[in-house]
């Protein structure tokens, strides 16, 4: 009886640790989509000559999240959606729901996490250049 009680509380231990050492969390999440936002909205406002004011990344759910390796580091495939508020200089945009699809990988010191962003070439295989961006 004892045996399994303390087998028990190990086995949560364990299980609970390694979840939360290694999965990013929403603050986290909610930072990398920001920075692909950013990106777009640079790419938006050079070539239709907008004016984005700020923008809001709120109601963040995670649908997905499948571990993978990339460089021998930890990484997770996150996917989910989330709301985007923009403000303009004359209005405000709510776009509700608005999928994310991003790579988070965990650096190896454990401390900090990188956005992933796959760049696909324009050669015969189409593998894709992995740019690379500091989250947190």
């Amino acid at each position: 009886m004892i045996r399994s009680i303390i087998l028990g509380t190990l086995l949560i231990l364990l299980t609970a640790c390694t979840s939360l050492i290694l999965f990013p969390s929403y603050q986290i999440v909610e930072k990398a989509i920001k920075i692909q936002v950013e990106q777009t909205q640079k790419d938006l406002q050079s070539k239709l000559d907008l004016d984005f004011q700020k923008f809001d990344i709120q109601k963040v759910f995670i649908t997905q999240k499948e571990p993978v390796t990339f460089g021998k580091l930890p990484t997770y495939h996150i996917q989910g959606t989330y709301q985007l508020d923009v403000k303009l200089p004359d209005q405000k945009l709510t776009q509700p729901e608005k999928q994310f699809d991003i790579y988070l990988q965990i650096q190896q010191e454990g401390k900090s996490w990188r956005l992933l962003v796959p760049e696909t070439q324009n050669n015969q295989d189409n593998t894709p250049i992995w740019h690379s961006y500091l989250v947190l």
